[in-house]
């Protein structure tokens, strides 16, 4: 799998793996960063396991994990990745996106999903994205109604987090036939 460079004049996402992954590892301690995942970076070692993780998905063609870099503030701001892609019927996942407090509220976020949604349906010509976010997790589900996806359903107490508890799961999904509109008018306001 040849993965390009997915970029624009604001952010550029490349593959991220176990050879640049500590550029993001003082960002990976911040506190409560994934706060609403069942994922662990909390430590150094925990951080590079996450990584092997995404690498070994990349490997078995499932996943394709991003380091994100802001061309604005040139800096290293997170990580986000393709999930549980399934090429047979052409779906996959946006998420497991985490950045630094530095580049919250900036429109980064917005940059990096509008990349991923062009490479997934006009590269790829996947017929769907979807994302699952944790019920509680109000900011990043208004984020990605405000970039078009619809809420279709909640998986009820499907995951268990790191301290034990049981989340809801909303799922959201932008289809194919949906993406000129959203791309039209939501994305090009902005850029």
């Amino acid at each position: 799998m040849n993965i390009p460079f997915l970029e624009n004049s604001h952010v550029k996402l490349s593959l991220l793996d176990l050879s640049n992954y500590t550029h993001l590892q003082d960002i990976a301690a911040e506190n409560d960063l994934i706060f609403y995942s069942p994922s662990d970076i909390s430590t150094l070692e925990k951080f590079k396991e996450y990584v092997q993780v995404a690498v070994d998905g990349y490997y078995h063609k499932t996943i394709i994990p991003f380091i994100i870099y802001d061309k604005t503030k040139q800096a290293y701001a997170g990580s986000t990745r393709f999930g549980l892609i399934n090429w047979e019927n052409k779906t996959l996942h946006i998420g497991w996106t985490w950045l630094g407090r530095d580049f919250h509220g900036t429109g980064l976020n917005k940059q990096i999903k509008f990349l991923m949604l062009q490479y997934a349906f006009e590269t790829l010509e996947f017929e769907k994205v979807e994302f699952r976010i944790d019920e509680r997790n109000v900011q990043s589900r208004k984020a990605v109604e405000k970039i078009g996806a619809s809420l279709e359903g909640i998986l009820r107490k499907d995951t268990l987090m790191q301290d034990g508890y049981r989340r809801n799961t909303c799922c959201y999904g932008i289809l194919k036939e949906e993406w000129p509109d959203i791309k039209t008018n939501i994305f090009s306001k902005t850029f």
